[in-house]
């Protein structure tokens, strides 16, 4: 009994904790979020507390009131918080990909299927709606990368939908925060059995191509490649 309180106890510090440091850290992008909770949850019990005096029940309007008061605050704040972090997150390198690890159940996703010397990159999610190829770097860079993995795609999988998305904030672009409820937004084409085959497809090209012999380290100097292709014997 009491190893489980114990455990208790510390899980509720370590809730304490992270919610402590995630207000730090959206306080630091929006400087009036006490504010804001404050008077959301001043306000919301002040209507009760308004609403229990003319009806004669102060004090149950005034606990339901307080529990509402609460539920909206961190309502609020989760919201904020979410706003903050996309906003120092918009423009990093991989933000994309850390928005495809939090995209839900039904998506299975592969960061950096292609990329450039100038570290533009494309990501991958297979799900329901087909294949989704992610891009986010240069605008005009990166068109180069995605119609180069949708021709892959389209030659490996040809019977599976493709949709492109250039992350960004310029015409024609997705913003970092609506990319989960874009990709959540396109129409779902495949059963649970043909996303399965997609997967398996795709992973097994990605071991061929893990597995091919290729030879590891500089070419030795003085060695030249064969003219033409490999020859039967």
């Amino acid at each position: 009994m009491a190893r489980k309180e114990t455990a208790a106890d510390a899980a509720n510090a370590g809730r304490l904790k992270q919610i402590a440091l995630t207000y730090k850290m959206t306080r630091k992008a929006d400087k009036v979020i006490g504010l804001v909770l404050a008077a959301v949850g001043l306000g919301t019990l002040g209507v009760f507390l308004a609403i229990g005096f003319l009806i004669g029940h102060p004090v149950y309007l005034g606990i339901f009131g307080l529990l509402i008061g609460l539920l909206a605050t961190a309502i609020v704040f989760g919201r904020r918080a979410e706003r903050a972090a996309f906003g120092q997150m918009e423009g990093q390198p991989g933000a994309a990909a850390a928005v495809l690890d939090n995209i839900g159940r039904g998506w299975t996703t592969t960061p950096a299927v292609a990329m450039n010397r100038n570290q533009d990159v494309v990501h991958r999610a297979v799900g329901k709606a087909g294949i989704v190829l992610i891009a986010e770097g240069n605008p005009n860079r990166v068109k180069t990368l995605l119609a180069a993995e949708k021709k892959k795609m389209n030659r490996i999988v040809a019977d599976v939908p493709v949709h492109d998305v250039i992350v960004g904030t310029g015409d024609g672009q997705v913003e970092l925060k609506k990319l989960r409820t874009t990709m959540l937004k396109l129409p779902r084409v495949l059963t649970g059995p043909q996303v399965t085959a997609t997967n398996d497809r795709l992973r097994a090209l990605g071991d061929l191509m893990s597995n091919m012999p290729l030879p590891k380290g500089p070419m030795p100097k003085g060695m030249k490649l064969p003219k033409g292709g490999p020859r039967g014997r």
